[in-house]
């Protein structure tokens, strides 16, 4: 039975953190990521709910990895090297990949840059709730809110006024294009 116990204490690895911890960490990048991505999906954005919240889940994952690795009993001290900022490279280099297949430039312009760099940064707060770092994913999470929600306004209100008057004349620019004045003159 002692081999059959081994096998198993090999293959389910007992970990440093408390269980319950862990589902803290992960929950909470899963609605810290959900807050992000509810804000573009209300928006029509292509990255929503289920994307931020997979980039911030994964990265909280990773990094929860990360401190468990330090932990690993089977190996000792001359084997274990860890620098923190491999972590936080691998993670934004991976999300960087991913934010970076959002952005459009076409005709000029460049689309889905916010939604790219919402990403981003949905990892870097899945990274903080993986490491334990509650009150910075909480505030960046909050200033994400407060750029894309309150920010996002003044600067469209303009545009908004512009998209209305399209809509009226019976035409409708792609989703997310922004409407210049000489756009509405040749569409009237």
């Amino acid at each position: 039975m002692s081999g059959m116990q081994a096998i198993l204490d090999d293959i389910f690895m007992t970990t440093e953190l408390p269980l319950a911890v862990i589902v803290a960490r992960l929950t909470g990048a899963i609605l810290l990521g959900a807050l992000v991505g509810f804000e573009r999906e209300t928006r029509n954005h292509p990255a929503g709910l289920r994307t931020h919240i997979l980039v911030s889940l994964a990265a909280a994952v990773i990094a929860v990895i990360s401190v468990e690795m330090v932990h690993l009993h089977h190996l000792d001290d001359q084997q274990v090297r860890i620098d923190p900022l491999r972590v936080v490279e691998a993670v934004t280099s991976g999300v960087a990949f991913l934010a970076a297949g959002m952005i459009i430039f076409s005709q000029g312009k460049v689309r889905n840059l916010t939604t790219g760099a919402g990403m981003w940064l949905s990892g870097g707060v899945g990274l903080s709730v993986g490491l334990g770092y509650w009150a910075i994913a909480a505030f960046s999470t909050l200033a994400c809110l407060v750029v894309l929600n309150i920010l996002g306004r003044l600067v469209t209100d303009d545009a908004g006024a512009q998209e209305e008057a399209a809509d009226e004349a019976g035409t409708q620019p792609a989703a997310g294009e922004p409407i210049s004045g000489a756009d509405e003159a040749k569409r009237v």
